[in-house]
């Protein structure tokens, strides 16, 4: 097989999915079950995660397969990605399969579940093209291949953040979304066209090779500013993230669970490739904006989530919060600091999608449970659900035995020894005003309810939503018990994937990254 077609089978394969999709969907009647569409979409999803296997084989076998001229690249570290990707997708198509209302209940819902029904279709179709695009991300070594990857993803996220097409806070949120996102995807853009002023080129190896010799070193200046405006806003960073809680509050449950965890995934390894790989030479301009970006979200993610009730809008906020975390990771200079913003990434990833999928079970595709005060007693009569809830909400929190506490642990670690210790204790001391929000949403879990009742849909939970769901809670418990897999994974892919431009690393730090302690 040709090395071209070897380099993007899964995105092939994704593709192929989402336009069966579409052309099943179109020859159904309106009305007909679309259930069926939503499990080849899922098929196709374990088909690129399994192809992504088979590429890592190959990687290991060869080295990285380079293809297209050099514009696209697989190794260690893009495999991570696109497996990361694909069970996000899996886990998000499961927990949505049934959200929608069936044919026969049609009457017994609002006009909102009504009009979401008859495009079911498309939202499995879209999340597929959204994925193409967010693995196309990851892969890519030439900025304008970056940039393509980042549009197909956008202009997927764009139409399910207002899949709700009977409210008016779904459309609100929406356009927020389009115009917002497509003003900083135009300063993405304009960074690669000074990135190629500068050096001559759009090629991440090239600049890396033009940034020492460049004869216009503020436009070199511009462009890495540029480039991490627009990656800030598609990772929720502060001052950056003021269309995140409005965006998630009118976006469906399980949409928010996908756009929170999978699109930052691939911005922030587009992030690590661009600084680490491009620009290295240039860590004194650029460190200091990180470490602005980090302090920043940090305090406004969690500072707003303690003044939200709407429980979307907290943990809207609370991603802001997390993306600071990880931009932590961003401050050491070694391989043990890519690892850890990829364990990071992971570990988030599986308590975010899961917190989001519970909620949806809960609230029911009219969401009826929004605020604190709806969840009150909720786990008089959904006890598994209220327990699976409070199980990521200690995760997010960074209880021990979870994924947050490992993936809180290396970051930090990586920012001690990267020189920064305060900015650890920064860590630290938002983790504990994150207790206060959490805790207050698990409080009123098991608190006795207001009113004698229980709102929110009592549906049963269907045999796909209980497999995401299952999938979600194991891969959180598993990461935070045993993350040696993953960290193993990482850990090839670092040295292959960014150079090491400072003394040799910490044998502390990264001993305890092998260990999995």
């Amino acid at each position: 097989m040709s090395p071209n077609l070897i380099a993007i089978l899964p995105e092939i394969v994704l593709t192929l999915t989402a336009v069966l999709v579409m052309l099943a969907d179109a020859s159904l009647a309106p009305g007909k079950p679309r259930r069926l569409l939503g499990w080849v979409a899922i098929l196709g999803a374990f088909a690129a995660g399994s192809f992504s296997l088979w590429q890592l084989r190959l990687v290991d076998a060869s080295g990285p397969i380079t293809a297209y001229s050099g514009t696209v690249q697989v190794d260690a570290f893009s495999v991570f990605f696109h497996l990361l990707i694909a069970a996000i997708v899996m886990v998000t198509l499961l927990g949505s399969l049934d959200y929608f209302a069936p044919p026969a209940a049609m009457a017994e819902h609002s006009e909102t579940a009504r009009l979401a029904y008859t495009h079911v279709g498309e939202y499995f179709a879209l999340v597929l093209f959204g994925a193409t695009g967010m693995m196309f991300m990851t892969c890519s070594v030439e900025l304008l291949m970056v940039f393509i990857g980042l549009e197909i993803s956008s202009i997927s996220t764009y139409i399910l953040a207002g899949f709700r097409k009977g409210q008016g806070v779904s459309a609100e949120a929406a356009l927020k979304y389009f115009l917002l996102g497509s003003f900083a995807t135009s300063f993405f853009l304009y960074g690669i066209a000074l990135a190629f002023g500068a050096t001559g080129s759009t090629s991440i190896a090239a600049i890396a090779a033009g940034m020492s010799t460049t004869h216009t070193p503020v436009l070199a200046l511009l462009s890495v500013a540029m480039i991490l405006i627009g990656i800030g806003f598609k990772v929720s960073a502060a001052p950056f993230h003021v269309w995140t809680p409005d965006v998630y509050q009118g976006a469906p449950a399980p949409v928010v669970g996908l756009m929170s965890t999978a699109p930052k995934a691939a911005a922030f390894a587009v992030l690590l490739r661009v600084l680490f790989n491009a620009v290295p030479t240039l860590r004194a301009t650029w460190l200091p904006l990180i470490l602005a970006l980090s302090v920043a979200s940090m305090f406004i993610g969690n500072l707003g989530a303690l003044m939200q009730r709407d429980v979307k809008r907290l943990l809207a906020y609370s991603s802001i919060a997390h993306a600071g975390y990880l931009l932590a990771a961003f401050t050491s200079t070694h391989p043990e600091a890519v690892a850890s913003a990829c364990f990071y990434t992971a570990a988030y990833a599986a308590m975010n999608v899961g917190a989001f999928l519970v909620i949806t079970e809960l609230s029911g595709v009219d969401e009826t449970m929004r605020t604190i005060d709806d969840f009150t007693g909720a786990a008089k009569s959904r006890p598994y659900l209220s327990g699976l809830l409070a199980f990521f909400l200690c995760s997010l929190i960074g209880i021990p035995f979870t994924a947050g506490f490992f993936g809180k642990f290396y970051v930090f670690s990586a920012a001690v020894h990267g020189g920064f210790t305060w900015l650890a204790v920064l860590g630290l001391l938002n983790s504990g005003i994150a207790c206060f929000y959490y805790l207050r949403l698990m409080t009123a879990l098991y608190s006795r309810p207001l009113h004698g009742e229980v709102r929110g849909a009592m549906a049963r939970v269907t045999p796909s939503a209980a497999l995401g769901l299952a999938f979600a809670g194991l891969a959180t418990l598993a990461l935070g018990i045993f993350p040696g897999p993953v960290l193993s994974l990482v850990q090839r892919a670092a040295p292959k994937t960014i150079p090491i431009i400072s003394s040799a690393p910490s044998s502390s730090a990264t001993a305890s990254l092998t260990n999995g302690q």
